[in-house]
This record gives structure tokens, sequence and C-alpha cells, in this order.
């Protein structure tokens, strides 16, 4: 039964220069980022968007997500650790055992944070380019999965953000981590994430309902989340703090992004049903 098990024991980085890795990481993060930025081009044309919005788009989004990320995770995983060394908060760099500071990258960003990072930069964006708020949430939403599929499958050339042991002929063994068979947490979201985005997507290429009501940025982070809730129960706790937790920091932070979703959800087709029956 063992020889079914992946053997994952893949290098996070592509390549090293000079001490300045480039890695899988980084690549899926902007590969991601990428992807939807050309997928909302045809969106924004459908939607009668301006391409000089569309342009800025990819600018903000990614501050937000970086930003955000980077915040969520250095205030709510592991404070105790970066309120005593706040450059690397920053700074893509980490003081190592002789005391000198090497560049790490950015070894920490939190889902959550990104999206709380990202709604406050869209915010900005929709003043500066007029657009109704709601509009550009329904438009972003309907690509975000593809983003979070891309930075799972990033976590999972990290071999990071692992699951609990695990006998399914499918669990991985992370050789970067232990010899033990795991469930490849990182990749369950990944796929989960990209369902997601291919069930919005159809329900927005069928016209099902009209952009800007909060119906796609409703039923993406409702859908989302509880995929990222339920995923938690398997995954290994990524901070001490969380043992013994009933629910983990990742599962409480979601529940406010599960009511979000779901009110938003309700009353877009609450909205559809008063303007058919007027």
């Amino acid at each position: 039964m063992s020889l079914l098990y992946v053997n994952w024991d893949v290098s996070p980085e592509i390549f090293n220069i000079s001490g300045f890795p480039l890695k899988y990481y980084g690549v899926l993060f902007l590969a991601g980022l990428v992807l939807c930025y050309t997928i909302l081009k045809s969106i924004y044309k459908k939607e009668n968007l301006s391409y000089q919005a569309h342009d800025a788009l990819f600018s903000y989004a990614f501050i937000g997500i970086l930003v955000g990320a980077r915040l969520g995770h250095c205030l709510f995983y592991d404070f105790e650790y970066y309120s005593q060394h706040p450059i690397e908060i920053f700074l893509p760099i980490q003081k190592g055992p002789d005391g000198a500071y090497h560049f790490s990258g950015y070894a920490g960003l939190a889902s959550h944070g990104g999206g709380i990072g990202l709604i406050i930069m869209l915010l900005i964006y929709a003043r500066k380019f007029s657009i109704k708020f709601m509009t550009v949430l329904d438009v972003i939403a309907i690509a975000t999965p593809l983003a979070g599929a891309f930075i799972r499958l990033g976590n999972l050339m990290n071999s990071e953000i692992i699951g609990t042991p695990s006998q399914a002929p499918w669990a991985f063994i992370f050789r970067q981590v232990d010899d033990v068979p795991r469930h490849p947490a990182q990749l369950y979201e990944a796929i989960c994430y990209f369902l997601i985005f291919f069930l919005v997507y159809f329900i927005y290429k069928k016209n099902m309902f009209k952009v800007g009501k909060g119906f796609y940025f409703g039923i993406t982070t409702l859908l989302i989340f509880i995929v990222r809730f339920f995923v938690e129960f398997i995954k290994v706790d990524q901070v001490d703090f969380e043992k013994g937790m009933s629910l983990n920091m990742g599962q409480i932070l979601s529940i406010p992004f599960l009511f979000l979703g779901i009110f938003f959800i309700v009353k877009s087709i609450r909205d559809r049903k008063e303007t058919e029956v007027s």
C-alpha cells in the first residue's frame, strides 16, 4: 500500500543566483495574478468598464493582496516574533544564526489578511476610477478563486501548510518535512478553488445574476471560506498556540467571511426578486 503514496521531495527553489533564489511560490503567486488579470480583461469589456481601469487593476490588487497577506500572517499567526523583528515584516529578509540579515523572500502570507487588504485597495481603486464599489467586488470575485488555487499550489511546492497523517493511497510524504504519509491539504484546497472558479464563471457566462448586486462576491466568498474552514480540520497546526484549540486561527478568521458571503447572496437574490415583481 505504501508504494501508492506520493513521494514529494521538491526543492522550493527553481534556481539560486548569488544567494537570491527564484522560488516556485513567487512564480505561481505572480502567475495566478496574471491569469486573473487576463480573464478580467474580457469581463471588463463585457461590463463596459474602461481599459484604463483594467490596466491599473493589477497594481492595486497586487499591493493589496501582498501587504494584507503579509500583515495578516505577522499579526495573527506570529505576532510574538515579528513584534521583536518589525523590519522583517516589511522587507524580505531574516536574521540568521550568524546575526546577519539574509534574503529570505516573504516566508509567511495569510489568505485572510490578503482578502482584507484586497478589499481595502479595491475601495480606493473604485473611488479613483469612479466605478461602483459593488461592481468592482463582483467582477474581481469571479476570478479570485484562480489566484487562491495558484497560491495553494505554491504552498505545495514549498511543502508547507501540510495535512495530518493519513493512510489514504493518495497521501503525500513530504520529504522536506518528515517521512510520514499526510493529506495533501494544499492540493485539496487548490482543486476546490479551481472548481469554484469554473462554477462562478459558468454562472456569470449564463447571465444568471447581474454584476454589481453582490451575488458573485457573496458566492465566491462563501464557497472559498467553507472550503478553508473544513480543510483546516486535516491541516497540521501552523503555530504553537493553536494546539488544543477546538477551532484554529484559520477557522476563526473564516467565520466572518462566511456570514459576509451569506449576507450578499441573500441580499442579491432579494433584490432580483423585487426587481422582477416591479
